[in-house]
């Protein structure tokens, strides 16, 4: 199996904006965290302490499943306002999995889905 090329993830800490790059008009694909708002009161009920405990494993496997889509790519740009990118590319270089895949980190505003169509295309027209 040959690997895609190219992927832009605009992503925060709740949800992902996957979008793979080619000659073709760029489709979105959402990947959403499951560390709700809800599930955030349903566990601070339980205790703060049991609220972060919940977090840290929802977004672990938030991460998990942003890597299982990544690994099928020669090259990707991270990039959102918040530090879930960087967190991200962290657990991805503790990962030899991920050591061939070119993975950079860009720090941007919120953005439409056409203002994150524009900055992959700009991004990948670039290299």
């Amino acid at each position: 199996m040959t690997k895609a090329k190219y992927l832009g993830i605009w992503m925060d800490h709740s949800i992902a904006y996957i979008m793979g790059f080619s000659s073709n008009p760029i489709e979105t694909k959402t990947i959403k965290s499951k560390f709700t708002h809800e599930e955030r009161e349903i566990s601070m009920v339980k205790g703060e302490n049991r609220m972060h405990y919940k977090e840290q494993q929802l977004q672990a496997e938030f991460y998990k499943e942003l890597g299982e889509t990544i690994i099928n790519y020669e090259e990707v740009v991270l990039f959102g306002p918040t530090t879930a990118k960087v967190e991200l590319l962290n657990i991805l270089k503790e990962d030899h999995h991920f050591d061939k895949i070119k993975i950079e980190v860009t720090q941007t505003d919120k953005m439409t889905e056409n203002q994150q169509h524009a900055f992959v295309k700009e991004y990948f027209s670039k290299n």
